[in-house]
């Protein structure tokens, strides 16, 4: 059985713990891989050999930086099928999704390839007699982050290739559920030129990774899983002194205009609700229909869409691709079959009903079908609360004030989406809805790498995205010099605030 490690200094390294937890492959079931659980004095390691590296690193110009990052990013296109493999085999999305996650994710390190011109400052010459005034963008220091199951790779490939570029050092904590992918590109990061200890691995309970947000030698955390714990971890990192960006749950909504064309509309809600099973935060789980006949139509297209979804191991590739895969765990598993139950119970019309689907050959997989509610109010549990699986849920508004008022109602607003052929209908939502990333006939609109990612309200605590101009303002601190050269003229003590003009 291959056992996990962690990845410190420049190499594998195991925990003298000996404790190691499974790491199991959803489609089966099975035990694939064993994951080091670390001490924390090993956690505590990790965060003094970044913050030994960071003075070297810091001083290396970012041209070179840049050619680290443009050696990594021909290694993971190099490894691309590799890396997927890993991921499918530890989270269970589809090969295809797993390719999709890792292109997003290489296109944010062609976004750091380019840091020396985005760390350019500004300069303004004689802002006073003889004065000249600039500004440089200089590294943080050491930065934690701490990342979710569902993107095993695009989630960590939003954080370290900016904050690696920008000079900082950085310590990684990946998920347990699918560690994989992380250790494999810090061992490509050193294959590219990356010198050691400046990108760390460590994998360790929630407890021990404490230090990565309380430890004073971070100066920055980035996280990424549920609200709960990205609020706690930003309430504590800052009494720390620590910057934070902690982005947490998602209810992402699509306003079904009566004008919209129901077949791209249909298509489009297929793909945004059960992608990879629905574990995205830009997932698509509620469709408000606007007026009962939009409603109706969109039910009648739907149900044996999702009826005839093809459900199994992800590890397919081409024709013979499945559709959707399992969910993560069994964990997982029981928690999304739950909300199933309390949607019926609620009084919520389920329509097509994704418990008890089997799949030939894989009877202890973790597998969910696609499951569609109609009739779904805003005082069900299903509707309050990120079900995070392959639940489609539709609501209905007699008018498109009233959905937007059900839209901008919830605590949560990650994304929001509207289909519609009206540009007056779809300018007033953009400008109007209360979501920090929006689509107009777009299900899922998840910002391309040179734009900044990030929610509003209890889906993000902390002022700044992630990638983009935002990434790069949150591994940076400005410094401002004014700077005046002596001219050999007398000059005489003033005592008031100065003035240069």
């Amino acid at each position: 059985m291959t056992i996990i490690g962690n990845f410190i200094g420049g190499k594998t390294t195991f925990s003298a713990s000996n404790e190691t937890i499974p790491v199991y492959d959803p489609a089966t079931g099975k035990v694939v891989r064993e994951l080091t659980q670390s001490t924390a004095d090993e956690v505590a390691q990790a965060i003094g050999v970044a913050h030994d590296a960071f003075a070297a690193w810091s001083k290396t110009s970012p041209l070179r930086r840049a050619r680290v990052l443009f050696n990594f990013k021909a290694l993971m296109e190099q490894h691309r099928d590799e890396l997927a493999a890993l991921i499918v085999s530890e989270h269970g999305k589809v090969w295809s999704d797993a390719l999709g996650e890792l292109t997003r994710g290489i296109e944010v390190i062609e976004f750091a390839c380019g840091i020396p011109h985005l760390l350019k400052g500004e300069y303004s010459p004689n802002v006073g007699s003889g004065v000249d005034s600039y500004s440089l963008m200089q590294p943080v220091g050491v930065v934690a982050g701490i990342t979710p199951f569902n993107f095993p790779a695009m989630v960590p490939l939003w954080m370290f290739p900016i904050a690696l570029a920008c000079g900082n050092t950085f310590v990684l904590k990946p998920p347990a559920l699918d560690p994989s992918a992380a250790v494999r590109m810090a061992e490509l990061l050193t294959e590219a030129g990356l010198p050691d200890g400046v990108f760390n691995v460590v994998h360790s309970s929630n407890e021990d990774a404490e230090q990565l947000y309380k430890d004073p030698r971070i100066a920055a955390v980035s996280f990424v899983g549920s609200s709960g714990v990205a609020e706690h971890i930003y309430k504590t990192a800052s009494a720390h002194g620590k910057r934070v960006q902690a982005f947490g749950a998602a209810k992402n909504h699509a306003i079904v205009m009566p004008d919209a064309d129901l077949d791209a509309t249909v298509n489009a809600i297929m793909g945004g609700a059960f992608g990879s099973a629905g574990e995205r935060c830009m997932a698509l789980p509620v469709v408000v229909a606007v007026g009962d006949d939009t409603a109706d139509k969109l039910i009648a297209r739907l149900t044996p869409l999702v009826n005839a979804l093809r459900i199994g191991p992800g590890i397919n590739q081409g024709a013979d691709e499945n559709e959707m895969g399992p969910v993560v765990s069994a964990a997982h598993q029981k928690k999304v079959l739950g909300y199933i139950d309390k949607g019926e119970q609620e009084g919520a019309k389920l329509v097509v009903d994704g418990r008890n689907v089997q799949v030939a050959g894989h009877a202890e997989g973790y597998y969910v079908g696609g499951t569609l509610f109609d009739h779904v109010t805003s005082e069900m549990v299903i509707w309050r609360e990120e079900i995070f699986g392959p639940v489609l849920s539709i609501m209905r508004a007699p008018d498109y004030d009233s959905a937007l008022q059900l839209v901008n109602s919830h605590e949560f607003g990650n994304g929001s989406a509207i289909f519609t052929s009206n540009g007056h209908t779809a300018r007033e939502f953009v400008q109007n809805v209360e979501a920090g990333m929006v689509g107009v006939n777009v299900p899922v609109p998840v910002p391309m790498a040179f734009h900044s990612f990030g929610g509003w309200k209890r889906s993000v605590f902390g002022a700044l995205n992630v990638h983009g101009p935002d990434g790069v303002r949150f591994y940076t601190r400005m410094k401002t010099a004014t700077v005046r050269w002596p001219s050999g003229q007398q000059t005489v003590s003033e005592f008031s605030m100065p003035t240069l003009g």
